[in-house]
């Protein structure tokens, strides 16, 4: 049974951030049961992403004997030739599916909508885009949404952006998408499955890119994440 993590009486006494990320890892490991051996799932949380520069640091301790440590003269660039506002995605809830024989290469994802995901235009534009991303590369996508103190509908959104109608009923859902062809032209099917608080979570089809297709049982992962956190 869905619960309301975004109004009392679970708002304010219970984190929406550890119990979120405690069904991410159910997920992953609900599907490592279930995937073929060359196949494996594994949880990407973050909340409030910051920039680190991805280079490693050296604190000499592997000095030789005697020799000095090098000194580095001070650099800097000349002043950009272009600045502007750029908006990182804030919040990342999602289970990743990897092919391992010949990468990894990922060939799934599990995105879950978070409330600064549908703050603002330009976070929704964010999510929007990474989605699109995936589906235009052929992996298979599910996007789970049961915000309930937010009300845009990023699925409608993504479908817009794709080409299609966008008039999916607005309400919590579980959307699974599955980039193919048929008869050589390319198409996207989509499988739409409304949530209802109070009620049970859908079973939704994992078309893994250039492997099989999974069920992502959403309900049984959920019951054990709340029984985890004791929310029965």
């Amino acid at each position: 049974m869905l619960l309301d993590h975004f109004h009392p009486p679970l708002k304010g006494v219970r984190h929406w951030e550890a119990f979120h990320s405690s069904w991410a890892s159910n997920l992953a490991a609900e599907l490592n049961r279930i995937l073929p051996p060359d196949w494996f799932a594994e949880p990407t949380v973050h909340y409030g992403i910051q920039v680190t520069p991805d280079v490693a640091g050296w604190d000499g301790t592997a000095l030789a004997v005697g020799q000095s440590q090098p000194v580095v003269k001070p650099w800097s660039p000349e002043s950009p030739t272009l600045t502007l506002d750029f908006l990182l995605t804030t919040d990342i809830v999602q289970v990743n599916i990897y092919n391992q024989s010949a990468g990894p290469v990922l060939a799934g994802a599990i995105e879950r909508v978070s409330p600064s995901n549908q703050d603002r235009p330009d976070a929704r534009e964010a999510f929007v885009q990474k989605c699109a991303t995936f589906l235009h590369e052929a992996i298979g996508l599910v996007v789970i949404d049961i915000v309930t103190d937010r009300h845009a509908n990023l699925h409608n959104e993504l479908m817009s952006r794709l080409g299609g109608t966008g008039d999916s009923p607005r309400g919590l859902y579980a959307c699974a998408y599955r980039p193919t062809s048929r008869d050589d032209h390319p198409v996207l099917d989509v499988w739409h499955h409304r949530l209802t608080i109070g009620e049970a979570l859908a079973t939704v089809p994992m078309f893994l890119k250039n492997g099989p297709c999974v069920p992502v049982d959403l309900q049984r992962t959920y019951t054990v994440t709340r029984e985890n956190h004791r929310l029965n």
